[in-house]
């Protein structure tokens, strides 16, 4: 069980709940209600109680583990506040963000608990499609931050419309598969992942992961020449910057990698693979 588990389940209480009420007496549902709420009242005492007697470091500590930081979310515990936590968040997803990369603003959360992002600078760059950075972007916001329903990232639009809104939905977890293994440093590999072919770099311990296909010739890349953040496809000598979201070097106006969102989870990685993969 990790801290998704856990906002699931509390999901799941909130929808037995609701069916109590339509379903119960009147006086009986709000009893049911009643028993729920003081059962998360007395577990989030006792566990307030039980950090109140470690120091920060342990309290630290706890949080880092996935299952822990679910519970210290669900009740409110959490050693971090909701702008430390989005701002750590966006700062996992800057590799995937291309031309934005060095400018996304967390600008607040309001009233309604939308989260309000900007991007800097233009869409030139961005890896893949507005899908991908819309995708990872809010995933790792609401991941983060499970207080909040929506995200509202301005700036991810070019040229179509200014404000591109995030409807208010939690992520579907299906498109997310956990990586157990990752290539060595300054290695890349490839696995099978949710039936797609990905490519895997390992960058000095930070992982990045693209479709395995190169946008030039149409060739896999797992046997390409890694030197330092320069991926070289070993069949047409096109060349790519890893580390700035697959961005092509030579030729340079050529298309970039098709970057996929990963994440940290736990001790491991996450990776989204698309629902439709192209022909």
């Amino acid at each position: 069980m990790d801290r998704h588990d856990v906002q699931e389940l509390s999901e799941r209480i909130d929808v037995l709940l609701d069916e109590v009420q339509r379903r119960a007496d009147p006086k009986l549902a709000a009893q049911v209600e009643e028993l729920v709420r003081a059962v998360l009242t007395l577990h989030g005492a006792g566990l307030g109680q039980l950090l109140s007697l470690l120091d920060e470091p342990q309290v630290r500590q706890l949080a880092g583990d996935d299952l822990v930081a679910g519970l210290l979310l669900l009740h409110d515990l959490h050693p971090d506040d909701i702008a430390t936590r989005i701002q750590h968040a966006l700062d996992s997803v800057r590799p995937y963000l291309g031309s934005h990369a060095g400018g996304i603003d967390y600008l607040g959360i309001d009233d309604d608990g939308v989260v309000h992002l900007r991007l800097q600078g233009s869409c030139d760059g961005c890896p893949g499609s507005t899908a991908t950075v819309r995708l990872t972007v809010e995933n790792a916001v609401l991941d983060a931050a499970p207080e909040a329903i929506a995200v509202d990232v301005d700036g991810m639009v070019k040229d179509k419309q200014n404000l591109l809104t995030i409807e208010p939905f939690r992520p579907h977890r299906d498109g997310w598969h956990q990586l157990d293994l990752a290539p060595p440093l300054g290695q890349v590999q490839h696995r099978t992942v949710g039936g797609l072919d990905v490519l895997l770099a390992n960058l000095a311990g930070t992982l990045f992961a693209y479709r395995n296909n190169c946008p030039a010739c149409s060739s896999a890349l797992h046997h390409a020449r890694l030197d330092g953040d320069r991926l070289t496809c070993p069949r047409c000598t096109a060349e790519y910057d890893v580390r700035l979201a697959g961005r092509a070097l030579t030729p340079a106006e050529g298309p970039p990698l098709e970057a996929l969102p990963l994440l940290p989870e736990g001790s491991g990685w996450k990776v989204a693979i698309p629902g439709v993969q192209p022909a």
